[in-house]
Parts: structure tokens; sequence; C-alpha cells
């Protein structure tokens, strides 16, 4: 019988715990230190205010990876990951209170204290718990014996990768060769190593073994009758696949389809609650972009109607994620023969390859044959462009779930159509109403392999830290008026 070990947030139980203590021992140090010691759980709004929090770092332990790697990371970025969760605990209890109109409510000096005194205590508690349990660790041989099948050219780098115990509780027992008859060296760092020919079997079942590692490359047959034989008495067996641990493979996951176990690879894996937490974000800016789309509605629609006559939203029909077709809303600014002048207007295109479509002073802009002082065109639709309200209507696009706040920009049609295949990873994902490429500045760059990199750049580093970056980047870009046309 095999104990799987711990996943998720319930492998570091023990450090979640201890964060929520040290925050409320660290509220009560900051109200003792600004209304003097007493017994404040006595007061309700004080009660009210605990809870809250608690509830605060319990939503930031689910959809987040606090703790991951936390027995491997540094002194460095173990501060990062402390500032980084008491500034996530802290805002979402303010968006909570904002948001039922509680703000009021709170001392801002005893938050504070309160996020300073966590920082440092939690800090120095994760650190002192960490070197606890790997001291431990350290100190035992390990509470499981591993049996090592591999190859003599494997070995070494094998029994390395390996050898590390501080974050396991095994030791190796010993070590199978089964490309060698007879091992040439009997020990390897005291550790016994035997050859194919050699009596398996017998020396494994006279001796203490929990578990077997199986790792050896491609061209060796499975060894389907020792891993029946190993099985039959008891012993569980670990097979490594040599397509895990090649790195040209992207992000890998064991998972089920169907009645069959399958190796799936993708760019980047992304677990539900990460997800989860992608969709809450983008259902909120898009409740509140509606909002604002509105306002903007009232203001620059009769603009757009005197100007040129016609619907005030554009539509259009774009590619979404993996080839998806979906109807994408933009307030128009264009004149209602955009589409048809485009293909006149193909020769002055500065991306590259035509594979997108861009082009200084486009005359298809509503107003652009109005002129300032330097010859640049300052007509409605220039304005809307320049200051992007033109994409606001997209908010509900991320509504609907067709589009995220931040993503890829989708495709028209005809650019799908001239997409090579190594193109089609911008589209892996939902496309965004801004990303990388737009905040690196977008109407500089006119080389579209260069889209395409950092597109599958952010793909491959996605995290819900990096979308605030690029949210916070972007409303910085858009305020400047950097980057669009």
């Amino acid at each position: 019988m095999y104990k799987k070990e711990k996943t998720g947030w319930l492998k570091h139980l023990d450090f979640m715990v201890l964060d929520l203590v040290v925050f409320q021992l660290c509220y009560v140090a900051s109200y003792w230190l600004t209304r003097g010691i007493s017994k404040p759980y006595r007061i309700v709004l004080y009660r009210y205010q605990a809870i809250v929090y608690l509830v605060c770092q319990l939503i930031v332990v689910l959809f987040s990876e606090s703790y991951k790697n936390v027995l491997r990371r540094s002194v460095w970025t173990e501060l990062v990951c402390t500032f980084r969760y008491i500034v996530t605990v802290v805002l979402l209890n303010l968006v909570y209170l904002f948001s039922v109109h509680q703000i009021y409510m709170i001392s801002r000096l005893r938050t504070g204290l309160t996020a300073v005194l966590f920082f440092f205590v939690s800090f120095f508690v994760r650190m002192a718990n960490k070197k606890r349990i790997l001291d431990t660790r350290k100190d035992k041989k390990g509470q499981r014996s591993l049996m090592v099948i591999t190859s003599s050219h494997l070995m070494d780098e094998v029994i390395q990768n390996l050898s590390d115990n501080s974050f396991h509780d095994y030791f190796i027992s010993g070590i199978i060769l089964m490309d060698q008859a007879s091992a040439d060296e009997k020990e390897l760092n005291g550790i016994p190593v035997l050859g194919r020919g050699e009596n398996i079997l017998f020396y494994i079942g006279r001796h203490w073994v929990d578990e077997v590692f199986l790792y050896q490359p491609d061209n060796l047959p499975y060894p389907v009758e020792m891993v029946d034989n190993l099985l039959n008495m008891g012993i569980t067996v670990h097979y490594c696949i040599s397509a895990l641990n090649d790195s040209r493979m992207g992000t890998q996951e064991v998972e089920k389809i169907g009645n069959y176990k399958v190796l799936t690879n993708s760019l980047r894996i992304v677990s539900i609650r990460e997800l989860a937490f992608k969709r809450c974000v983008d259902i909120a800016g898009g409740i509140v972009g509606c909002i604002l789309t509105g306002i903007v509605f009232i203001f620059i629609a009769p603009m757009i109607y005197i100007k040129s006559p016609g619907p005030i939203f554009f539509t259009q029909k774009r590619i979404g994620k993996n080839g998806k077709q979906f109807k994408m809303y933009k307030f128009r600014s264009m004149y209602m023969d955009a589409e048809e002048r485009k293909k006149a207007l193909m020769a002055q295109n500065k991306v590259q390859d035509g594979m997108m479509f861009k082009m200084d002073d486009d005359p298809r802009i509503i107003g652009s044959e109005k002129k300032d002082k330097n010859g640049k065109p300052k007509g409605i639709g220039n304005f809307i462009r320049r200051t992007s309200l033109d994409e606001f209507p997209q908010f509900w696009n991320v509504l609907k779930g067709e589009m995220s706040l931040v993503g890829t920009r989708p495709p028209t049609l005809d650019e799908w159509e001239k997409y090579d295949l190594h193109h089609r990873v911008r589209m892996s994902i939902k496309p965004g109403i801004t990303g990388l490429w737009q905040i690196s500045g977008r109407s500089e760059i006119t080389d579209f392999e260069e889209v395409v990199r950092l597109d599958r750049e952010y793909i491959q580093n996605w995290s819900p830290e990096l979308d605030f970056q690029i949210l916070l980047k972007t409303v910085s870009v858009v305020l400047k008026h950097e980057g669009a046309e």
C-alpha cells in the first residue's frame, strides 16, 4: 500500500495555519499599540474585522500558490512572497469594505501596523519553520527505502537528482543497471550496485525495499516481467517517462481521458483555482468596464453619428481561443466603407507580410481629413483611437467570456488565414483587451514575429501577478497616449 504525498495547499497546512495565527496576533498587537492593552475581541467591530481578514487569507490561499516550493525558496524569494501575501490580503479586505460601504469603519493606522508587523513576524516564523523541517529531515536517514533501476550512463545523473533528501523522506537502498549483466562497480557512494544478470528479485525480496524508481533510456525495453513481479511482491513502482524530463515538451501533466491515462503537454498548465480567479477578475472588470462604456457612449456617440451617420458600434468577426469565431465590439472610429478601402491601402501596411494591418495617418478614420498645425489628423476617430476609447465595448465580450481583460489580440478572419503553423500559438488562450504586446509599444512593433514572440512569452509565463502588472502598465500607457494610433 502506497501513501500518496499531499498536494496543493494541504501539503503545507502547517505554514497556512501559522500565517493565520500570526496575522491574528499581529492584529491584536496593533490594537494594543494604538488603544492600550485590553481584550479587543470583545468589541463587535474589531471581531467583525478579524473575521473578514481571516476569510481574505483563506481566499488568498485557495486562489493563489502562496506556499508553492516554500521549502526550496531562498531568503529573498521568501521576503517577496511574504510581502505579496500581506499586500493581497489587505487589498482584498479594502475592496470588500469599499464594496459594502464600510470602508470608514477601519483604522488606517491599525491596518498599516498589522501589515508591517505581519510582514516581519511571518517572514521569521516561515524561515524558522523551514529550518525546523529541513533539520529534522537531515537528521533522519529516511522513512522509505527506494531501489533505483536505470542504466550505467544515467546512473550518476539519476542518483544526483534523487540524493537531495532535504525535501523527501526516502533513502536510496540499491541501484540496478539494466544495460549491464554484471555491474562494473559494486558500490556507488556506499549504495550497492547490481546488474540485470544477477538475481535482482531475490535481492529485493530479502532486503528492505518499499518502492522502486524506474528510469531508463528509450532504447531499452520496458521490463514488463520484472515490474509484474515487483507488484506481486507488494512493492510500489515509480516509472519515470523520459518525455516528462524533456524541456522541449513544455509543461506536462499525467491525466485521464476516458479509460486511458495520458501524458498531457502544453505551453502552460494552470490549475482550476487559477482559472477561476482569472475569470472572477474578468467578471469584475467586465462589469466596471460596461458601466464606463455606457458613460463614454453618452459623450462620443453623438460626435460619431454627426461626423459619420451609421451604427455607433462596430461589430466584426474575430478569431478567439483555439480558432473559435466570435463577434467583437468596438466604438466605430472609421467610416462605413473602411473594410472596402482597406484592400487599396494594403501597400502602405507597416506590418511585414501583411499579417496585421497598421498604417500612418489612416484616411479611413472618421475626421482624419482634419489636420492640426503639425499636419497630423485630429478627427473624432483619431481621438477615440489615440485614447483607446474604441476598445471599451469589448468589456461586453469579456463579461460574456469570449475575451479576457489580459490576453492576446484576436486576429481578423483574413489575417488568420495567412498564419503559419507557429503563429497559431497566439490563440491558444482567450484573446484580451490588452496584453504584453500592447504595453510594449504596439504601434512601434512592425515585425509580426516579434508580436508572436511576446504573446508566446506571456502564455508561458502567465500568472495572476503578471496580469495585474500588465493592467497597471496599460493604464499608464493609455493615459500617456503611448503606442496607440
